[in-house]
């Protein structure tokens, strides 16, 4: 049987407030969180601390893979720089306190310099080294440029870090015309993690957003050729159900998670 923990990405239940979305985590049979910045900043707008946040973390048992996300450092120059890269590390900070090992950095969504970007990673790679928290370059299918498993790793290669790492996606593979197969390019160490989704057969490939994914088992794409690669290359992480569905955020997200964690382990377990 795969080794593989299950994780729910808070995007699944994203309308949920963070300290319940805890405990529908914890109280459906997951092992971790992925948690998103935009709902830790809105639970301390309320009057709330990232400690509060901590503590629940740690009263559930759940672990914390990732934190979501870090954006515009990839292409930001000069001053721009200077302000993109403070607020990634106030968002890393919270990352730090909340246990998370890795934290998710965005791609641009046009085109930009390789070079540039690859610069920017090993800055944010080092910034996140003496802070203790790892920031994976994660590719988009729908973006214009780093859209493949190929893209990610130019950034990686040329970054030179020793810590450089991307986030495999069923969605994003499919959606950015690459090959499942190259997920064999990869490294174990080099996943941060497996988010897990499944692709509806319509609309047209190129036509897909983040809107259309479905549950595991429900959709065209061959998830056990996925988790067969993840096994060859010696990943043994989390599979995160991650799913931006307004239809599912207007259900009990408690219905939502037990649901997708059964057709998680459908597919991976069968």
């Amino acid at each position: 049987m795969p080794s593989f923990s299950y994780s729910l990405n808070g995007s699944t239940i994203r309308t949920t407030p963070i300290l319940d979305q805890i405990k529908v985590a914890s109280g459906t049979g997951y092992q971790a969180l992925e948690i998103w910045h935009d709902k830790v900043d809105e639970h301390v707008e309320s009057g709330g601390t990232v400690r509060e946040i901590r503590r629940a973390l740690d009263d559930s048992g759940l672990a914390v893979p990732t934190t979501i996300y870090l954006s515009d450092w990839f292409d930001s120059t000069g001053d721009g720089h200077a302000k993109v890269l403070e607020e990634c590390k106030r968002r890393m900070d919270q990352a730090v306190e909340l246990g998370a090992e890795h934290v998710i950095s965005g791609p641009p969504l046009g085109t930009a310099s390789v070079d540039l970007g690859a610069e920017n990673y090993y800055e944010l790679c080092e910034v996140g080294r003496a802070m203790g928290v790892k920031p994976a370059m994660e590719f988009l299918g729908f973006v214009e440029q780093l859209n493949t498993i190929e893209a990610a790793l130019e950034v990686m290669e040329k970054s030179g870090h020793p810590a450089a790492c991307t986030i495999l996606d069923p969605f994003h593979i499919f959606r950015g015309g690459g090959s499942v197969e190259s997920i064999l390019q990869l490294t174990a160490a080099q996943v941060a993690i497996s988010h897990f989704n499944d692709i509806p057969p319509e609309p047209p490939r190129v036509e897909q957003h983040d809107r259309h994914r479905v549950l595991p088992g429900e959709g065209i794409f061959d998830l056990q050729r996925y988790v067969g690669l993840l096994e060859q290359i010696g990943y043994s992480g989390y599979l995160s159900l991650e799913l931006f569905r307004e239809d599912l955020w207007n259900t009990d997200p408690h219905d939502v998670a037990a649901v997708g964690l059964e057709k998680m382990r459908s597919v991976v377990e069968m």
